[in-house]
């Protein structure tokens, strides 16, 4: 499982030119799976989401949670996390999960950040979405489940 965690002001997901989400002070993750990804990996990576202490306090210092911020998430799936360049020029997808255990992934992804009690909104499985950002610093992490855990 990979994330892409950017700390941002704001940002939002366009479906078919109208505005579908969209949130303020927070997180954009981009979320993507790969085959052989479980859903314990899931409960550990939400975990590690919602403690990690990357938004800064009163002396600058990054050492707030979204939770100490009262920020929100929005997640998009991202399959294109897990493509393969190391033949060609053109990027091979065989390592992403299968469409519809991915769906079913990201939909426990997401229910399970709401669990922890985060303002949480989505894109659209699948869909052709426009997502645009104001990365607050910037500040970008990436986690992937094979380095971290």
């Amino acid at each position: 499982m990979r994330v892409i965690v950017q700390n941002v002001l704001k940002a939002n997901v366009t479906i078919d030119n109208k505005l579908y989400s969209n949130i303020e002070r927070g997180y954009l993750l981009l979320v993507g799976f790969t085959s052989d990804d479980s859903i314990e990996l899931i409960d550990k990576m939400v975990k590690k989401i919602i403690n990690m202490r990357v938004f800064q306090d009163e002396n600058g210092k990054t050492n707030l949670s979204i939770r100490d911020i009262n920020g929100s998430i929005l997640s998009v799936s991202q399959f294109t996390l897990y493509s393969d360049m190391k033949h060609g020029n053109r990027p091979s997808f065989v390592n992403c999960m299968e469409f519809n255990k991915a769906k079913e992934y990201y939909d426990i992804f997401n229910k399970t950040l709401e669990n922890e009690k985060i303002v949480v909104k989505t894109g659209v499985f699948g869909a052709d979405m426009k997502v645009e950002l104001i990365n607050d610093g910037p500040f970008t992490t990436i986690l992937d489940s094979k380095e971290i855990f």
